[in-house]
């Protein structure tokens, strides 16, 4: 490439994240397989002494939706914008000196110059003197002005670079408390540790490499736009998310990261369905004061500096009718989006942004099934529903190996599932949120039989009526009511009269009362979901399905090895 001046280099730092797990990955829209590639462009001559590097941060094959490589950009920005204070050629090198008595006073720049003289020499000058060193030699990819220069996750190469010793204690590439490529980042650096500041040991490369390994793993458990911890009722979620701060609410909008309502509209239409419908359902209920949390929080397009839905001043009655202008995903998939949102906008000035707040809410990892995937279910609205952090998950996976698990059934109203996805599956018992009485104590209700969860997801209670495609006409005036084909109607939801149960996946230590068909979990990390199964208009399920049976559990963990690992 081509730069402002010729005193400019970039250099690559590839991440191994090989150690998410695959449905992790999958759900943050990155490739475990490839690296993440931090591109810091440093002046070739000055270094430390010169100006704060700028930070690129992507992956090569992943061109749409790498959300997550713009949380770490910000977060490696204001990493370098901190450190960069207080570093100095100089610092570096008396650091360097008290370590080591053999470390040459020149050798930093010196070797920085020469490593990127290797392989393509430059013209000769008085800033740019063309060094060969053989300690070198083989280490880099590319090197010179205005091309790129990679180090693949290679501290070694580090070292020799900069000018820097051999880790103490060993002839390996890595040094005490270094990971190795593709392993998980040790205890030490997750949770509240990974902010920790690696040390400057190994040089500036090294230090925000490690300081980006520590970070990735815990992403989720931090605002993108703060940085700041969120503080859930049940811990964090799987997917990063924007926290409650009105600021930060302000920020989200404005640099418009939620864009992307019309790619998932497009990709995962039947999802998006299905959020719509959890959110209505939770705002005419009853109990909404209570189940319907997180509420809103939207900015008001005719005023960016206000919020138009707060959850400090919450307004049912406008919230409810913003909703009802959200146009059905039915009707979006076939006409332009652009379209779709300006009738939105005629309607409703706040439907669309409502719809954006849906989907960007959402912190659980869903997605539709192939029809009939699990044929027992007798249903077509069947999804992959995982909403477990990367923390909750390993501690789940450590459980698994000391206890084994199984599966079974919970049952709860359509209502209580917009907080779910947000929130994560609680303990209700003895609280506010409690419905059905918790006969047999505390903690989260489950049944290997399919019929007792029916009962806690209010299945055959209720109307079920739907309206005909003359009412919604006449109701809403709405573009784009052709007739639909069998298929479409398959695809997403046609009534509003919904139940629905969840398949979870249950830790079998002493920790599982059984008390019949009736089991109780207290420990809310020895539960996962896995799968959710939507039925409408008075559909009944198969009361007779027990995850016991072996032939159950094993179409179970045949749909469970195809989704997980291959979504």
């Amino acid at each position: 490439r081509e730069y402002g001046t010729i005193d400019d280099v970039d250099i690559d730092l590839h991440v191994n994240i090989s150690f998410l797990d695959e449905e992790v990955a999958t759900a943050w829209k990155v490739l475990r397989t490839e690296p993440i590639v931090l591109r810091l462009r440093f002046s070739l001559s000055q270094y430390l002494d010169g100006p704060e590097p700028s930070i690129e941060v992507f992956q090569p094959s992943n061109k749409e939706g790498f959300g997550l490589g713009l949380q770490l950009k910000k977060i490696l920005g204001m990493f370098t914008s901190q450190q960069w204070k207080h570093l100095s050629n100089d610092f570096l090198k008396t650091q360097q000196e008290k370590r080591h008595s053999w470390f040459k006073t020149s050798g930093t720049i010196k070797k920085f110059r020469a490593g990127l003289s290797i392989f393509s020499p430059i013209p000769k000058s008085p800033s740019f003197p063309v060094i060969q060193d053989s300690v070198l030699k083989g280490k880099l990819v590319a090197a010179s002005p205005g091309r790129v220069l990679a180090c693949r996750g290679s501290p070694l190469w580090l070292r020799g670079c900069w000018g820097l010793p051999a880790p103490r204690g060993g002839g390996g590439a890595l040094g005490k408390g270094d990971n190795a490529a593709g392993s998980a980042p040790a205890p030490s650096q997750v949770g509240g540790h990974c902010k920790n500041i690696p040390t400057l040991e190994y040089g500036f490369l090294v230090q925000i490499m490690k300081y980006a390994e520590q970070r990735i793993p815990t992403l989720n458990e931090y605002c993108v736009v703060c940085d700041e911890q969120h503080v859930f009722q049940n811990g964090s979620m799987l997917k990063p998310a924007v926290c409650t701060r009105e600021l930060c609410v302000f920020s989200f909008y404005t640099l418009g990261v939620m864009s992307g309502a019309a790619e998932e509209v497009a990709t995962g239409a039947e999802v998006v369905d299905l959020l719509v419908a959890m959110c209505r359902a939770a705002l005419e209920s009853p109990r909404k004061s209570i189940i319907f949390e997180p509420y809103p929080s939207v900015v008001d397009p005719n005023d960016p500096k206000t919020l138009a839905f707060n959850p400090k001043k919450k307004n049912y009655e406008r919230l409810q009718k913003a909703l009802d202008s959200v146009m059905s995903i039915r009707e979006m998939t076939q006409g332009s989006y652009l379209e779709i949102k300006k009738q939105m906008d005629k309607l409703d000035p706040l439907a669309h942004p409502l719809l954006q707040w849906i989907i960007s809410s959402n912190r659980s990892h869903i997605v539709k099934l192939p029809l009939s995937r699990l044929k027992f279910m007798h249903t077509s609205h069947q999804f992959l529903l995982l909403s477990s952090p990367p923390a909750k998950e390993a501690r789940f996976r450590t459980a698994k190996k000391l206890y084994g698990s199984t599966f079974a059934f919970h049952g709860s109203h359509i209502e209580n599932w917009h907080s779910i996805l947000r929130n994560g599956l609680v303990n209700a018992s003895y609280t506010k949120l409690q419905l059905h009485a918790a006969a047999y104590g505390k903690g989260i209700y489950l049944s290997p039989i399919s019929s007792s969860s029916f009962g806690y997801s209010g299945m055959g209670k209720g109307q079920h009526r739907m309206p005909s495609k003359d009412e919604l006409v006449q109701r809403y005036n709405r573009m784009n009511t052709i007739p639909q084909t069998r298929s479409i109607q398959s695809r997403f939801l046609q009534s509003r009269n919904l139940n629905c149960i969840a398949l979870c996946e249950v830790i079998t230590s002493k920790d599982l009362q059984k008390h019949g068909n009736i089991w109780v979990c207290p420990v809310s990390d020895h539960v996962c979901t896995r799968f959710f199964f939507v039925y409408e208009d008075g559909q009944v399920g198969d009361a007779n399905i027990n995850t016991q049976d072996p032939k159950i559990q094993k179409e179970i963990m045949r749909v469970i090895g195809t989704q997980v690992y291959t979504n």
